[in-house]
Parts: structure tokens; sequence; C-alpha cells
């Protein structure tokens, strides 16, 4: 099965939809599905949920989405890079529901997986674990933690063979095969596509049982997030 699209606007035309849970992998600038984003935008679709590491910083990555005031919210780890992020928040426009990394990770791995809810130690005490559900194992006490199922992931790999497979590069690949699992319809970004049998299967980082679509950008802008240079 090839599932390969023509473009990103084509993948997202008819999965896309008013008040859907979208997963989108990155951390910062890194690793994002830069033309989905920007395709995502384009649909003019709103009351979305974003569910991400962060949104990206202003103009670029979800911050886009931020602009155009197509999200509604936000469940994210790290929102610190983001002005219109933050204005949004303080003034009531955003919804957001902060979580540790770890668990965002998990709650998208498990919803991948099929596991409905996991207890994690980590925010216990917190208010994190305000209105969760506790118990203790062994003396320790844990926080339940629900996972997430996306109606749509947008995700990004260095390269897809055309039944899905895919292959992530270096810290690119943080939570992109997280998000892969949880969507209901995972859409994948990707620089280089090959024919099937072409990548070995002990590289593959990931099945293609996960993705339903494939888009070709061989050429991303691959933003740096902070740039310092040497005074010497």
């Amino acid at each position: 099965m090839n599932k390969v699209f023509s473009s990103a606007q084509a993948a997202l035309q008819d999965v896309v939809a008013h008040g859907q849970t979208v997963a989108v992998g990155g951390f910062g600038l890194c690793g994002i599905p830069e033309a989905l984003i920007e395709a995502l935008k384009d649909t003019a679709v709103t009351d979305l949920t974003c569910v991400s590491n962060n949104a990206g910083i202003d103009g670029v990555g979800l911050g886009k989405l931020l602009e155009t005031k197509q999200i509604k919210k936000m469940i994210a780890s790290y929102v610190g890079e983001n002005k219109e992020f933050e204005r949004q928040y303080l003034s009531g426009e955003l919804e957001v529901e902060l979580t540790p990394q770890g668990t965002l990770a998990e709650k998208l791995r498990a919803g991948g997986a099929g596991i409905p809810a996991f207890y994690t130690a980590t925010g216990f005490g917190t208010l994190v674990a305000e209105n969760k559900e506790s118990r203790q194992f062994n003396d320790q006490n844990y926080i339940l933690e629900h996972s997430i199922v996306a109606d749509i992931a947008l995700v990004k790999a260095y390269k897809a063979d055309k039944a899905g497979n895919l292959v992530f590069r270096k810290t690119a690949q943080n939570f992109n095969p997280e998000c892969a699992m949880a969507g209901k319809v995972t859409i994948v970004e990707v620089e280089h596509v090959v024919e099937i049998g072409e990548i070995e299967p002990d590289q593959i980082h990931l099945a293609g049982i996960y993705v339903n679509r494939i888009v070709l950008n061989a050429n991303p802008e691959k933003r740096i997030e902070q740039k310092t240079l040497s005074t010497n």
C-alpha cells in the first residue's frame, strides 16, 4: 500500500475538523512537522486541543496556530518561549493543562498501546495531582494518569518507505514516535521516501502500522530556537 500523498494540504483535507484533539511531535523547534502545521493553519479549523511538548515560539511551529486563535487548549510540558502563549493564558483565552514531560510521553505511548490509564509517582503531592485518584504501592504514593488518544497526529520523521515504516534522526525523534502511536489518523512529514524493503528491518524505529499518510518535505526549514555565537 502506498501511503504517500501529494502534499500536506491533500493529506489533511478530508480528516481535519473543528474541535479535534491533535498530537504534534517535536521538542521546541526540533523535529516539528513544519509543512503539516502550516497546512493545518490553512484549513482554518478552530477549537483545537493540541497535545505537544510545547507550543513552538511566536510565529513558528504551533505558535502559528496560536496567532490565528485556532487552539482552544494546550496539553503541554513547557511553555516558556512563547509570548503569545503567555498572553492568551493569562487573559483567559487559552486553556492549559501542564503535564510533566515523562508523564506526557507515557500518556501518548499508553494511548497508542491501548492502555487506558497508568499510575506514576511523578506529581504526587503537587498541583499536578489535584482531582486525580491516588494509591499506594510498596509504601510509595502514586497518582492515576489517563492515556491520550488523538483524533489526528502530525509527526516528523527523517525517512519513510511507502508502507509508512519510519526512521527518525537523532534528537528529532523526541516526542514523534509517541504522537504517532496515539493518533487515530497519523500523518507523517518526511525528508526522504523510499520503496518498501529499502529500509533494513532492524533500522526501523516505528512500524508502518501506526502510519496512515505520508507527506514529502525534502527541504524543511529546521529553525534553531536559540543560537549562541562565540565572541572569540
